[in-house]
């Protein structure tokens, strides 16, 4: 599991991948912010992934931004899980 790489729900609609990492740019080197949008309307699924350079890094944002205010939402932020297989019917 990458330790890096945490998972940022909850995010309000109007959040962007530059916004997105703004938000962390003040707890150190961000690889990639990427917030998720549906394919067919290109709207921000709510939710998004912010890789840093380190674990310590990440450990440190995680602590400091879950349940943080942002237009109104409080954001869920942990350590990304591993995508997990999808089965197809």
């Amino acid at each position: 599991m990458d330790k890096k790489k945490l998972y940022v729900g909850n995010l309000p609609w109007s959040m962007t991948n530059d916004s997105l990492k703004e938000l962390f740019a003040s707890y150190g080197e961000i690889v990639e912010a990427i917030v998720i949008t549906d394919r067919m309307s290109g709207r921000s699924k709510g939710f998004g992934f912010v890789t840093f350079a380190d674990e310590a890094t990440a450990e440190k944002a995680a602590a400091e931004m879950s349940g943080k205010d942002l237009e109104g939402r409080k954001i869920v932020v942990n350590v990304a899980r591993p995508r997990e297989e999808r089965r197809r019917f």
